[in-house]
């Protein structure tokens, strides 16, 4: 990218020869109206490979230091959605640019197709990359859209591919927002398959489609819901209960002593977000609780500041946090942490 001389000091050309100009601009000059949005005492114009910023030139320079960055990321990447665009616009401290744009190649966890590269992108999802390296079992719990399932599904095929495992399992426990498996139509395959679709988009992410096809044609990848795990050994897997705020006490303690020789776990979960029966208590809160000393499992607690998802779903979670406040406040239990 190159700044061209501006014709006044309230006025700056920048050209952006160095990326595609629709993946700047995006289409329909979505993300160029986002821009105009962030900075509305700034006149913004483009013309072909090039923008205009008019204005006054304090508000000028900080612009053009987040479009520096923009550019930074489209130039290693190819590729900026809309969300990560905002976020950009949005992060002011040093440890969100270094989010985006970050020089170091280990940070890199993932390169999925097409030249896309998956990384920790927060301070806890990081925690969690380390903590994988470290221990065997990992309890990575928090809110949703904090990356905690696609973390640790990048963290299995990193695995997978620097060949420290023969194989990954991935697993969840078959219960939804009060639906019954029983009702779903078609055969059990079907009836599972919408529970375990999370699981297969960030395999989407990280491995192409004809090689994907391929390791789960041999089993090499196995998506499975928790029950069928009783009985097994799993040995050589890099294995990941995902929801595991839906499991029973029973349930959990099973899955855990499924982990056989040079076997990796990582167990995801949103206490606040349990869809089991009112009668029946979700087992993630006890084996954090009675597990948080034991050598070799490793506890990391995310937050609405690793949410990476669209930039309303940190404001949904802050409100439904405080009405869980003052709900608690008016039964006379304490606050909800």
């Amino acid at each position: 990218m190159k700044f061209l001389k501006p014709n006044r000091l309230t006025e700056t050309i920048i050209n952006l020869e160095t990326v595609n100009p629709i993946e700047f601009f995006g289409v329909n000059n979505g993300k160029l109206d986002l821009l105009k949005k962030k900075y509305p005492l700034l006149k913004i114009l483009s013309r072909g490979t090039q923008l205009k910023l008019s204005g006054a030139p304090e508000q000028i320079e900080i612009a053009r230091e987040k479009i520096d960055l923009i550019v930074q990321y489209l130039e290693r990447n190819g590729h900026l959605s809309d969300i990560y665009f905002q976020q950009i616009l949005g992060g002011d401290d040093v440890e969100t640019i270094d989010n985006f744009v970050d020089t170091n190649p280990n940070d890199i966890l993932v390169f999925g197709p097409n030249g896309k590269t998956v990384r920790a992108r927060t301070q806890n999802q990081k925690k969690m990359v380390l903590a994988a390296d470290k221990n065997d079992i990992v309890f990575a719990i928090g809110p949703a859209g904090t990356g905690k399932t696609y973390t640790a599904v990048a963290l299995a095929v990193r695995a997978l591919k620097n060949k420290l495992v023969k194989k990954i399992i991935l697993t969840r426990p078959a219960v939804e927002a009060g639906e019954s498996l029983g009702f779903l139509p078609g055969d059990l395959k079907e009836k599972i398959d919408p529970y375990l679709r999370p699981l297969y988009d960030a395999l989407d992410d990280m491995i192409p489609a004809d090689k994907l096809g391929y390791y789960m044609s041999t089993r090499t990848i196995e998506i499975a819901p928790l029950a069928y795990m009783r009985g097994r050994t799993l040995d050589n897997a890099f294995i990941i209960l995902d929801e595991a705020q839906n499991t029973n006490d029973l349930q959990l303690k099973m899955f855990l002593t499924r982990i056989g020789a040079n076997a990796k776990a990582i167990i995801t979960g949103d206490p606040t977000q349990v869809d089991l029966p009112r009668n029946m208590r979700s087992g993630l809160e006890k084996s954090t609780r009675i597990l948080k000393d034991v050598e070799g499992i490793a506890h990391i607690q995310l937050d609405e500041e690793d949410v990476v998802r669209h930039r309303l779903v940190k404001s949904i979670i802050r409100a439904y946090e405080k009405e869980k406040e003052r709900e608690d406040m008016e039964s006379g239990y304490p606050p909800h942490k």
